[in-house]
């Protein structure tokens, strides 16, 4: 690669405590924390990642970050294009399989004193942040998806019954969208508590259809 003369980050490993504060603050995503003799240390991934703006700076509580001009890669604007489309990619918070509420059978593990996340099949499409917000988390719920509106509704009322008698969960959440038709999830699981005989800490919420929490 083209070695050329420019500003690029410099890190004192000296002063760096590897606290890692650095990483969101690089928009080149050029940052990373490594394992070192004398604990994490931050390095660039690749010299040619970096810009050389310093944007990383003001995110160091230690001083560890300045700016050197020195011989180095040639920044390769490409490269780093493609890093950050790879580094940005949200992943997938799903822990269960199958999620449709007809096929979830009521004794699989991950219902058993478990948090109960029911579920509109149009939210997880309307609520762009469903996944980090209602998925996210050690203790990740047991989920099920429906629709009360096309599907039978008779059998998903049997069907949470089996599972609140059953897995003993400790909370039920129920995420539905603003529209009326899709109200009637909430209308179920109301039913199949009143069925089970159960009393559980219940919560509504509501997505408006352009994405919003109502």
């Amino acid at each position: 690669m083209t070695k050329v003369k420019r500003k690029i980050i410099k890190i004192d490993e000296e002063k760096c405590n590897g606290c890692g504060n650095c990483i969101p603050s690089c928009p080149e995503q050029a940052m990373q924390i490594v394992d070192t003799p004398k604990g994490p240390k931050a390095r660039l991934v690749k010299e040619f990642y970096c810009d050389g703006l310093g944007a990383c700076l003001g995110s160091c509580p230690t001083g560890a970050l300045t700016i050197e001009e020195r011989e180095t890669d040639v920044y390769d604007e490409e490269a780093t294009i493609a890093r950050i489309k790879e580094m940005t990619k949200i992943p997938s918070e799903l822990r269960q399989w199958p999620i449709q509420l007809h096929l979830v059978p009521p004794l699989a593990p991950y219902f058993q004193n478990q948090d109960l996340l029911i579920v509109a099949d149009c939210v997880p499409f309307a609520y762009a942040n469903f996944h980090q917000d209602f998925l996210k988390g050690k203790a990740s719920p047991g989920l099920a998806i429906g629709c009360p509106k096309l599907d039978d509704v008779n059998a998903y009322i049997e069907k949470v019954t089996q599972i609140i008698k059953t897995a003993n969960p400790k909370s039920i959440k129920v995420v539905h969208m603003e529209v009326p038709c899709c109200s009637g999830l909430v209308h179920i699981v109301k039913q199949a508590l009143n069925q089970a005989k159960k009393d559980i800490p219940f919560e509504e919420i509501t997505i408006g259809i352009k994405g919003e929490i109502k």
